[in-house]
C-alpha cells in the first residue's frame, strides 16, 4: 500500500448556472519521503489539489487515502487533527503575524496541536537554527527579509513533525539566489528528516530538482 493515494478525485464548482472542473478525476500515488514537483498555469488545478489533500476542501468525488485512512470520512475534530498534526502548510506568501516574533510564529501550530509533551519553544529555536536564522528568534517580521520571512514559514511548517508539507508556490515573490537557497532548505529537510514534500509551482527549473514531476492541465495530472 503506498503511503498516499490519490484516487478518482474530483472537484467541481458550481457558480450560478455554470459548472467549473477544478481537479478531474486524478488517481495518484506517492511513496513516503517522496519530494513530488507539480507544474501548471494559473487556474490548472494545482491549489485545488493541494487543499483536497491537506483537508482544506472536500471532494465531489474520489478519495485521498493516507496510510489506508480515507481523510474524508473523518468528522470535523479528526479532519483538524490530521491537518495540525500530519500536515505543513506552505503558501505564496509566508503570513507571519506581524505582532509576533519569528520564534512566536513558528510556535502558532501547536496552539492546535494536543500533544503537551514536546517542548515546543526548544523545538522553535531548533528549527529557527536548522534554516539559518537562529539569531532572529526574537525579531519581527518587519525586520526580516522575504528570504527569512519564508524561512520561518518553513520553520513554522515544521513545528508539529509532520508526514507531509504541501508548499503551494512558496518561492513566487524571491528573487532567484533566495529562491535557490530555499529550495536547498526543501532538499535538505526531503533527505535528512524523511519528510514528503509536494511542491506546487510555475518554474520548471525548480520543479526539475524534486524526483518526480508532474505537470497539471486543465485538472488533470501528466508526466513531463
Amino acid at each position: 500500500m503506498s503511503f498516499l493515494h490519490i484516487e478518482n478525485l474530483s472537484k467541481t464548482y458550481t457558480v450560478d448556472d455554470s459548472t467549473f472542473v477544478g481537479v478531474d478525476n486524478i488517481s495518484l500515488s506517492i511513496n513516503r519521503g517522496e519530494f513530488l514537483s507539480i507544474v501548471g498555469h494559473s487556474g490548472s488545478g494545482k491549489t485545488t489539489l493541494v487543499s483536497l489533500i491537506g483537508g482544506i476542501l472536500k471532494p465531489t468525488a474520489g478519495r485521498v487515502l493516507l496510510e489506508g485512512v480515507d481523510i474524508c470520512t473523518l468528522d470535523d475534530d479528526k479532519l483538524s487533527e490530521y491537518r495540525a498534526q500530519r500536515i505543513g502548510f506552505m503558501f505564496q506568501f509566508a503570513s507571519l503575524l506581524p505582532i509576533l516574533t519569528a520564534r512566536e510564529n513558528v510556535l502558532l501550530p501547536g496552539i492546535f496541536s494536543p500533544d503537551t509533551k514536546t517542548d515546543n519553544a526548544k523545538v522553535a529555536r531548533d528549527l529557527l537554527e536548522m534554516v539559518g536564522i537562529g539569531e532572529k528568534l526574537d525579531s519581527y517580521p518587519s525586520q526580516l527579509s522575504g528570504g527569512q520571512q519564508r524561512r520561518v514559514a518553513i520553520a513554522r511548517a515544521l513545528l508539529n513533525n509532520p508526514d507531509i508539507i504541501l508548499a503551494d508556490e512558496p518561492t513566487g515573490d524571491l528573487d532567484e539566489d533566495t529562491e535557490a537557497e530555499i529550495m536547498h532548505l526543501f532538499e535538505e529537510i526531503n533527505k535528512k528528516k524523511g519528510v514528503t514534500i509536494i511542491l506546487i509551482t510555475h518554474n520548471l527549473e525548480l520543479a526539475g530538482k524534486a524526483q518526480k514531476k508532474l505537470r497539471m492541465t486543465k485538472g488533470q495530472l501528466v508526466g513531463i
